[in-house]
């Protein structure tokens, strides 16, 4: 059974999402997504608006149906090494240096490391814009 773990802070859901969710599960037998906590998106981001609590996050990413199990972390490079997996999927944005450590774990540990492109049309970046040109 090849187990696939991908990783992201999923406050805006998207179409975007949902794409690397099913690419993602193509790959393998189980799709383990693991959801950032908010606290410490703050701590790196204090400047984030977030919309969604992470228990909200964790339901909304648990209730779709490429989904197979739903984990929580706080810092890519220092909770990998605690996930059972094969595959590490990434999108193509996932590129700061805590990913990059998590890469290179990967590669030092025999695990594959696949990386999507974005899917055109669609960010959390450009949903929170317009979003906050609404109110």
């Amino acid at each position: 059974m090849k187990k696939v773990l991908t990783f992201g802070v999923y406050d805006l859901l998207h179409r975007g999402h949902i794409v690397l969710f099913e690419k993602a599960k193509a790959l393998g037998d189980r799709l383990i997504v693991a959801v950032q906590d908010g606290d410490t998106v703050l701590k790196y981001k204090p400047e984030a608006k977030m919309i969604n609590t992470t228990e909200e996050r964790l339901y909304m990413v648990s209730a779709i149906r490429f989904v197979d199990e739903v984990a929580l972390y706080r810092d890519v490079d220092k909770d990998i090494a605690g996930f059972d997996f094969d595959i590490l999927v990434l999108g193509g944005d996932q590129v700061h240096d805590g990913f990059k450590r998590a890469e290179q774990w990967c590669r030092d540990n025999g695990k594959e490391v696949v990386r999507f492109p974005r899917t055109e049309g669609i960010s959390s970046t450009m949903l929170r814009v317009s979003h906050e040109s609404l109110i």
